[in-house]
């Protein structure tokens, strides 16, 4: 067989292992999997810690903002599961915030500290760049902590609670029609609007029996948000995800 004739084959027997590709797929699987560890030495708040000099935000989350209901509690949760201890984080889609914090998904123990945040009702699913791997899982986790009925998934118990329905919401347009379908007017007074992210809309509005109410902000995103109306105690009334 002369040269030439060998240098084929190989090219050959290459090509067809090239094709079998399966090899590559794990490979490629386990690089992008990979996590880096280190000390959580500090926990600014629900959704923000400390890992050396590196500020890191959790991905897919929401937690409360200082001065907000269940601040504290989100807070506190994170301090006793991960402060001082040995985590492991992963890069997502993006790597900096506006920040430049770095954004992660944290695990302890193999377990998603994230997703472990919604679960128990300290955090709200935040897909600000688009849904990802893990967002089915997140937004999974939020349905059944409503089942749970536990801090910020906890149902109202405002009389107007089963009277207020979503009639549209158009993320494009930033317009949303509230509709009291009850025989009795509703106060809306303290109530909010919130989208994903930190913005919330205040309602002061009185809505008459069998009327609607037009409500016109640029709040939401289109790949991708979440409604969530609550009363004046901060209670859930609506959530709608699209």
């Amino acid at each position: 067989m002369n040269k030439k004739r060998i240098v084929l084959l190989i090219c050959l027997i290459g090509l067809l292992f090239l094709m079998n590709y399966s090899w590559m797929d794990s490979y490629v699987i386990k690089y992008m999997d990979s996590k880096e560890k280190g000390i959580a030495g500090r926990v600014i708040d629900g959704d923000t810690i400390v890992i050396g000099n590196n500020s890191i935000r959790l991905l897919g989350i929401n937690t409360p903002e200082r001065g907000e209901k269940y601040y504290e509690e989100a807070k506190k949760f994170l301090e006793d599961l991960i402060l001082n201890k040995t985590i492991e984080i992963e890069k997502g889609r993006d790597d900096l915030d506006k920040y430049d914090r770095q954004l992660r998904y944290v695990f302890f123990e193999k377990e998603n500290v994230n997703l472990k945040l919604i679960e128990q009702g300290f955090a709200n699913p935040y897909f600000l760049s688009g849904k990802d791997k893990y967002s089915k899982n997140f937004y999974n986790a939020w349905d059944n902590c409503i089942l749970k009925n536990i801090n910020l998934c906890e149902k109202s118990k405002n009389k107007c609670s089963d009277c207020i329905f979503l009639k549209k919401l158009n993320y494009k347009t930033g317009e949303v029609i509230l509709e009291n379908m009850c025989s009795f007017n509703c106060d809306l007074t303290g109530w909010t609007i919130k989208a994903e992210g930190r913005k919330i809309i205040e309602i002061n509005e009185i809505v008459k029996s069998n009327n609607e109410l037009n409500i016109k902000q640029d709040i939401w995103t289109d790949i991708g948000d979440s409604f969530y109306l609550r009363d004046k105690e901060g209670k859930l009334v609506l959530y709608y995800n699209y």
